[in-house]
């Protein structure tokens, strides 16, 4: 699809002065539900309740179709299903920002995309070195890379006006990028048993889906239609249903010829609530059902755990930080206006805050046998939160103490806006 200069000038139009507010506000009020109903699930989940808790959980969702026959678990429908529209969200988010937005020039994407580099390596890095003499803990070292970025700008907000748009862009920034290699992670790495055939199938779905691209086909639904095909493909094709809903991102197009209408805005406006309020609180509710009886100082003795643990609280913000300043010294790029290093520190301490998607992660790292999911089970959800819960204490104290309250935070903001 060819972008013009029309076609660029009317996208400056499409997203309103308050769409960063609008999108920061649904993402931090989403954090505050996934607070609850994962507390929710820990109260069900330790409690007399837990059978009904499990029942649910456990429960078969059919769908019977003469000879068309798809039977998962409700944990399942959520953790392949509800998620993979998840990630179609993050894919449209990160392909909105790529076109005509805060990652859409290559001096905008160096800083945030060298810290998620780090933010990623080096927590990794953490956990392999503590579990080194452990080879069943091998497959866990991705969880400790990932970013809750619905948390993270839940705790940012408690901050209110005090925080500069310019480090709310690079948490988000960073955010995105962080969930795009995620995908690769679970791409590359996570997939096992492949279905070449299936694979085939899933190709010929992603080659209709360019067709309709280039056609400047502008109706929505018949890119999910197709989208349905392509995700019941990749299922069953081995590699997880996440990056059907990137794939299918990328196919919608930004804008049509001749006309206003952008799908991609209104599909992403559609189901960015969605997303948010919808189905992280259920993926949630449905994985974080932590064992109480494991949370204790003596269960991080296990080097899983530990290592979860020290990946995110200290991982993520050496990371982040460290290749931040470096790429700074070395005039890579600059740091966003009114945001100092140690505003960098505190938000990549909120990196660290891995919650739902270490909980995603987890659910891949340990699910290849039986002794693996027992494995990860009891070792490494404790290590997801306790790491989670002191990097986001950590983070909102440094930023606390290091930000003063200012309106002039608000005169960027608006000027921020206007430039949008």
């Amino acid at each position: 699809m060819i972008i013009n200069k029309d076609t660029l000038e009317f996208n400056k139009n499409i997203f309103s002065k308050n769409f960063i507010r609008r999108f920061l506000h649904t993402e931090s009020a989403s954090g505050v539900l996934l607070i609850i109903f994962s507390i929710l699930a820990i109260i069900l989940a330790n409690s007399d309740l837990s059978y009904y808790y499990y029942l649910v959980k456990n429960t078969y969702l059919t769908i019977h179709i003469d000879d068309f026959l798809l039977k998962e678990t409700v944990h399942h429908w959520v953790n392949d299903g509800l998620m993979a529209i998840f990630f179609l969200v993050i894919g449209l988010e990160l392909k909105r920002e790529m076109i005509n937005g805060n990652l859409s020039t290559i001096s905008s994407v160096i800083l945030p995309g060298i810290a998620a580099v780090g933010g990623m390596a080096v927590p990794a890095a953490v956990y392999l070195i503590i579990n080194s003499n452990q080879p069943l803990a091998t497959p866990g070292w991705a969880i400790p890379t990932a970013t809750d970025i619905a948390f993270s700008l839940a705790v940012l907000s408690i901050l209110g006006n005090r925080v500069p748009v310019g480090l709310k862009i690079f948490l988000l920034s960073l955010a995105i990028i962080d969930d795009l290699g995620a995908v690769m992670v679970i791409a590359l790495y996570y997939t096992s048993d492949i279905s070449f055939v299936y694979l085939m199938y899933a190709l010929g779905s992603f080659t209709l889906l360019m067709i309709l691209n280039m056609l400047n086909v502008r109706f929505v639904s018949v890119y999910l239609f197709v989208g349905l095909f392509l995700w019941y493909f990749i299922l069953h094709s081995g590699v997880h249903t996440t990056i059907a809903g990137v794939i299918l991102a990328a196919t919608i197009p930004f804008s049509v010829k001749k006309s206003d209408h952008s799908p991609l805005k209104f599909l992403e406006e559609k189901l960015h609530t969605f997303s948010g309020f919808i189905i992280l609180p259920l993926f949630a509710f449905f994985n974080a059902d932590i064992n109480l009886d494991s949370l204790s100082i003596t269960s991080l003795s296990n080097t899983v755990p530990m290592g979860i643990m020290l990946g995110l609280l200290l991982g993520k913000p050496i990371g982040i930080t460290l290749l931040t300043y470096i790429s700074i010294k070395l005039k890579f790029c600059n740091l966003p206006s009114n945001v100092s290093i140690i505003d960098i520190l505190g938000v990549s301490f909120l990196c660290g805050i891995g919650f739902t998607m270490s909980l995603f992660i987890n659910t891949l790292a340990f699910s290849e046998s039986a002794d693996l999911i027992s494995f990860g089970q009891q070792y490494s959800k404790s290590g997801i939160f306790f790491g989670s819960i002191l990097s986001g204490i950590i983070g909102y104290i440094i930023l606390k103490v290091q930000l003063k309250d200012s309106s002039v935070n608000e005169n960027e903001s608006a000027k921020l806006d206007e430039q949008k």
